[in-house]
């Protein structure tokens, strides 16, 4: 497997506050940005017995569908699960896992495997000793807008998706029948369908994720699902290159000062300008690596009057200056 660079630049513009078709949901556009920016699938056949492990990926989603047999997902987050026709499997960290006709057989690594190359996005795994097959889509992504990071992070380690117990069972079931049938056949423009369809079916995982876990209604996901705390946030991600304030955000959500910073602290866990410097920063990270404009004008587009002061608030979130960042490649949690 592979990664592709990015395909979208995550800028301030992509929701302009006076587009009339914005959300005013806070939540739904953190999941707005779940825009695959690098994808890579795999069409796996094997056949009984067989084992294939996975390498770590950092900074990537890693996702498994079964179209036909059976196989057993296996990592440190949690025992042996099964996998059947019907679950949509997410790896929402990247981190090194294994699949398997049974627990516990050998595995063999991922890249020791020779795989058929069919095109920069996609190739096709041949592996196993011969006994009843098995077949698969799997595919790794990744998010490069800082909403969708930021909330990717948030995720656990392990998601599945049954379409038999869920809600939307009888469209899910058809999404997984329609991307098996694309892969087996890989008529003409089935590899952008197969992309396609796995965009769906990750944000619908994380959706469903986001809907029944506890967790998903504390921190961050939290305050964004808080009516006033969450239109604030909303606000600075739309706008980050504007002068905010605790009393000009404050009032946008028809607030006290006081009673503002207090309830922000609490749901989000850092004061509203503390968020607001990490916010500007997340996005400098993004263009920094896909971008070659002079730091002079990332500055003033995130709103610094000089390239000395958005450098200084830069390393002091990040760590690292802008110049070490662009040369080495590197990132840094901020």
């Amino acid at each position: 497997m592979s990664i592709l660079g990015c395909m979208d630049n995550p800028t301030q513009g992509d929701m302009p506050m006076n587009n009339p078709w914005v959300s005013v949901d806070p939540l739904g556009e953190a999941l707005h940005f779940l825009r695959m920016s690098g994808v890579f699938c795999t069409r796996s056949e094997f056949t009984e017995p067989w084992g294939l492990a996975l390498p770590a990926m950092p900074d990537c989603l890693m996702f498994h569908v079964v179209t036909s047999g059976r196989c057993w997902l296996e990592d440190e987050a949690a025992g042996p699960r099964l996998l059947q026709p019907g679950v949509f499997a997410l790896v929402p960290h990247g981190e090194g896992h294994r699949l398997s006709s049974a627990p516990g057989i050998a595995a063999a690594q991922l890249f020791d495997l020779p795989r058929e190359q069919i095109s920069e996005r996609y190739e096709i795994l041949r592996h196993g000793s011969g006994g009843a097959a098995t077949h698969m889509v799997c595919g790794a992504v990744r998010f490069d807008h800082p909403a969708a990071q930021h909330l990717v992070k948030l995720l656990p380690r392990r998601i599945i998706l049954e379409a038999w117990s869920s809600p939307q069972m009888n469209w899910i079931q058809s999404t997984l029948r329609l991307m098996a049938v694309e892969a087996e056949q890989l008529r003409p423009g089935g590899e952008t369908l197969v992309t396609r369809l796995a965009d769906i079916l990750v944000i619908q995982a994380i959706r469903s994720w986001i809907a029944e876990d506890p967790a998903a209604q504390t921190g961050w996901l939290g305050a964004l699902q808080d009516k006033q705390i969450g239109r604030a946030l909303l606000l600075i991600q739309r706008d980050p290159a504007r002068v905010w304030t605790v009393a000009s955000l404050a009032a946008e959500v028809a607030m006290s000062r006081s009673a503002f910073a207090v309830r922000f602290a609490e749901l989000v866990g850092q004061s509203p300008m503390q968020y607001v410097a990490q916010w500007r920063m997340h996005i400098a990270l993004t263009w920094l690596k896909e971008e070659d404009a002079p730091l002079s004008d990332l500055a003033g587009r995130l709103g610094y009057q000089s390239e000395a002061a958005f450098s200084r608030a830069f390393k002091r979130v990040i760590g690292l200056s802008p110049g070490a960042v662009r040369r080495n490649g590197v990132t840094a949690e901020g």
